[in-house]
């Protein structure tokens, strides 16, 4: 009898033991099954981030990155992320072969700026920059993801961009409301501008000469004005206010038009806030 007492005391104790272990691992699923939702609601806190990407339609390394930076652009796949893109075409491209309708010599100016930030000997394409600190070949998406994760984690200015008095664009020109706040402490000796970049989509070429002869290419962002419309200090403590006035070209499609502001130092080129708007469909 002492070993049947035993034997059902041992049983009883395993019972036990299985149950407090399943309580435990139906408290884990639960605890798991939350988790999605909370991450969630870190991920719709999205860091602006500026990727800004140097390309050609003469160079065949190109439409991979110009691929890259349309995903980037539609799929946003970096959490805590808000990814804005640029796509400037050089124009040294030109003399091999294709003229690149979308190139300027401004953009490879730009280009060259970044060159000696980076203390690099030459300008290459595709070159894919992030908030201004990081570069490499415009075609490498780990780098890409990488570069944009650690952005997103760097403290940004408060950028708001609202079109005209009423919302709405008149004639061939549109009035942008501008107002920064928030600026983040200016590298010492350097100063911080204040840029605007009119970005057109869904652009395409078909290329009869040159490397990429025989392709039809697809851009997003192409960059099709650039300009300096003023300069800040962080240790005034005052909001940059602006209303600039854009005229928008006849061969522009005035629905694929968005308008971008970003901070920016000029020694460091250190990127310290941006924001994009879509304020040209009429």
């Amino acid at each position: 009898m002492k070993r049947w007492n035993i034997l059902i005391l041992g049983i009883v104790g395993l019972l036990a033991i299985s149950l407090v272990i399943a309580g435990r691992k139906s408290s884990q699923i639960k605890s798991m099954e939350k988790e999605p939702a909370a991450s969630a609601v870190v991920e719709g806190k999205r860091s602006p981030v500026l990727v800004e990407l140097f390309t050609s339609e003469g160079c065949s390394s190109c439409p991979p990155a110009d691929e890259l930076l349309a995903r980037l652009e539609k799929e946003q796949p970096i959490a805590g992320a808000e990814v804005i893109v640029l796509s400037q075409h050089v124009d040294y491209w030109n003399r091999l072969g294709w003229t690149d309708p979308y190139s300027s010599a401004a953009f490879s100016e730009r280009q060259s700026g970044y060159a000696r930030a980076f203390k690099r000997d030459g300008v290459y394409t595709p070159q894919m920059v992030v908030d201004g600190q990081a570069e490499f070949v415009g075609s490498h998406r780990d780098k890409a993801y990488n570069a944009i994760g650690k952005a997103a984690k760097a403290q940004k200015a408060l950028i708001q961009i609202t079109a005209g008095a009423q919302g709405k664009v008149e004639g061939n020109t549109i009035t942008l409301n501008i107002r920064i706040e928030n600026l983040p402490a200016i590298s010492a000796g350097d100063t911080a501008e204040v840029l605007l970049a009119v970005a057109e989509d869904d652009l395409h070429s078909s290329v009869s000469r040159g490397e990429n002869a025989g392709h039809k290419l697809s851009h997003t962002a192409v960059v099709r004005h650039l300009s300096v419309i003023g300069s800040m200090d962080a240790q005034g403590g005052k909001a940059f206010t602006a209303s600039p006035i854009i005229s928008i070209e006849n061969n522009w499609k005035r629905r694929n038009l968005r308008a971008v502001i970003f901070v920016q130092e000029r020694e460091s080129r250190r990127v310290l806030g941006a924001s994009s708007l879509d304020a040209f469909a009429k």
